[in-house]
């Protein structure tokens, strides 16, 4: 992947998708493949899931597994069909650049073995938008976590959310994004919320927060 310029302490918009727009993930075995490998490949140290199967492991006792000296703070993320979001902060200047490598080389080792391919998985390099101010590091709470609508709604955005209530219970059963830790205040081991500003104290602070972008504002 192509090295890119990064700040110890800032914030970023991470995200990629599949190369030539295609599906990166298919059943519900490859997204809780992927969960994991954001909480593992968070640190130095090389993986081994299969080694972790093999003791016979559950999803949820990897995901509790406890990591040293993680290579970046992660505030949100949101797993979609072709692409992923993450809200990530930055601790060295290497350090987004060799997780997100780490990262994207073993789901794609992964998945190319499961369906019988080859090549690359990803496009050529993640993009990055540094978050230069309070009000857009807050926003991306918003932007991220609001992804998984346009999946029931696809026109959301440019004509308004047809079911508020609809549309809010799709959100907290999505599995896939960091939503449900932030309106339900679950605990998840990929997330590092104390590295980012407190701007939800209660989860009622969350609700109105995004019930403020569902109803009157363009994400």
């Amino acid at each position: 992947m192509k090295p890119k310029n990064f700040s110890t302490g800032n914030y970023y918009h991470i995200y990629t998708r599949g190369t030539e727009k295609r599906k990166i993930f298919i059943d519900k075995q490859d997204y809780q493949r992927f969960l994991i490998l954001l909480h593992l490949c968070n640190n130095s140290e090389p993986v081994d899931i299969r080694a972790l199967f093999r003791k016979g492991l559950t999803f949820a006792e990897i995901m509790n597994i406890k990591k040293e000296a993680p290579l970046v703070d992660i505030g949100a993320y949101c797993l979609m069909t072709n692409h992923i979001h993450l809200l990530i902060k930055s601790k060295d200047a290497d350090g987004i650049p060799r997780f997100m490598q780490k990262l994207c080389t073993a789901y794609t080792m992964y998945f190319n073995k499961k369906y019988k391919r080859t090549g690359r998985l990803f496009e050529s390099t993640f993009k990055s938008n540094f978050i230069d101010s309070d009000e857009y590091l807050k926003y991306m709470f918003a932007y991220i976590h609001l992804n998984p609508i346009k999946l029931i709604d696809l026109h959301w955005k440019e004509k308004g959310v047809k079911n508020l209530e609809e549309a809010k219970k799709f959100l907290n059963n999505y599995l896939w994004s960091s939503y449900s830790s932030y309106i339900d205040n679950q605990n998840n081991s990929i997330l590092d919320k104390r590295e980012f500003p407190r701007y939800f104290n209660t989860k009622k602070e969350f609700d109105d927060f995004i019930d403020d972008w569902l109803l009157f504002a363009k994400v």
